[in-house]
């Protein structure tokens, strides 16, 4: 029984050590949802980059290891990447926006978790959690096979904690209110700035980037606002 306890408090512990800046990510997530981007693609995504970091991590208990470390730096371009082409993406036409979702058909639940939303999420998800697998390859390597199977478990567990309390920190009035007022630009201001801290590990390229990025938002929301006689034709 005492193993049993322990090994449950290692997981915990260890879990909330190297995923509580997931919280902030996974809010984030949680309040760009819209019509092609659900809940379930972030939990599916979460769990599938969570799984490849096991599976990473895993080596530690057999005394070897898979991906270099610097292999793993580079997936911080896939927050980049997203970032930056989710400030590039404008919506410009309301009406097309309308038949859009009056067209979309529903997907079967196994071709949405297989999306590429759910791909994404989970990149980001690895990348972010690269870090851990320092921490978990020694847990894993100092672990009994009773001891590791307990602690994967408390694992897979909290990561659908994790993903509940993002959820639910998304319906807060204050967050709430900042997300839907700067979710859109803030978003993916934060995923650059992620993306260059998993590449550099460097703080001061992380706040330039994510302030970079910020400005670059507003300058280019100010160019492409539509003139007074656009917006007359719109309301038309």
């Amino acid at each position: 029984m005492s193993d049993l306890v322990t090994a449950i408090t290692t997981g915990i512990t260890a879990f909330t050590a190297t995923n509580i800046d997931d919280i902030v990510i996974l809010t984030l997530l949680f309040s760009q949802i819209d019509k092609t981007f659900r809940s379930r693609h972030i939990l599916g995504g979460q769990y599938l980059g969570f799984a490849a970091l096991i599976v990473a991590s895993l080596p530690g208990f057999f005394g070897g290891l898979i991906i270099p470390q610097d292999w793993i730096r580079l997936l911080g371009l896939m927050p980049i990447i997203i970032g930056m082409s989710s400030l590039l993406k404008r919506e410009d036409d309301l009406v097309e926006e309308v038949e859009e979702e009056t067209e979309v058909s529903c997907p079967s639940r196994i071709a949405s978790f297989i999306s590429p939303q759910t791909f994404n999420v989970a990149a980001i998800a690895f990348a972010n959690g690269s870090d851990n697998i320092s921490i978990y390859v020694p847990l894993f390597a100092n672990s009994e096979l009773d001891s590791l199977l307990i602690i994967l478990s408390v694992f897979f567990a909290l990561v659908g904690v994790w993903c509940y309390a993002a959820y639910k920190l998304t319906y807060l009035p204050a967050i709430a209110n900042f997300l839907t007022e700067n979710g859109n630009t803030f978003v993916p201001c934060i995923l650059v700035g992620l993306g260059i801290f998993i590449v550099t590990e460097n703080f001061t390229w992380t706040l330039l980037s994510v302030v970079s990025s910020y400005i670059f938002s507003l300058i280019l929301g100010f160019n492409t606002q539509p003139s007074s006689e656009e917006q007359e034709k719109l309301s038309i």
